[in-house]
């Protein structure tokens, strides 16, 4: 970990926030945003940059092929809470996706980290 006085301490990466907290919260925030303005691209921005955010700290912890897997299975239950949507509802479908993802994250990169 950098120390308080490197530049790299203050970089977005370097922040203690458990990945399975900003993957899993922010399908819920990013439809949140596109449900209540009514601009979808809206919610993808936020989805678009917590990914980003993610992979990155994936990377860094894991390596490129965990970082990519789990940006996938982002994106992959994204695409999937769409036509689950349709047949339990836009927020259970958005609760569920999000649960996944956020445990999924958990499980593979951020019980690694604190350790």
């Amino acid at each position: 970990m950098a120390t308080p006085t490197s530049p790299r301490a203050t970089g977005l990466l370097d922040l203690d926030v458990p990945t399975w907290v900003v993957a899993g919260g922010s399908l819920l925030v990013g439809f949140g945003v596109a449900d209540l303005t009514g601009v979808r691209p809206l919610g993808g921005v936020v989805l678009f940059l917590a990914a980003l955010w993610c992979g990155l700290v994936w990377r860094r912890a894991r390596g490129l092929p965990i970082a990519s897997g789990l940006v996938l299975a982002y994106l992959v239950a994204f695409a999937l809470s769409h036509p689950l949507g349709k047949a339990i509802s836009s927020w259970p479908a958005v609760l569920v996706v999000s649960a996944v993802v956020a445990l999924l994250a958990w499980a593979v990169v951020d019980r690694h980290r604190a350790s």
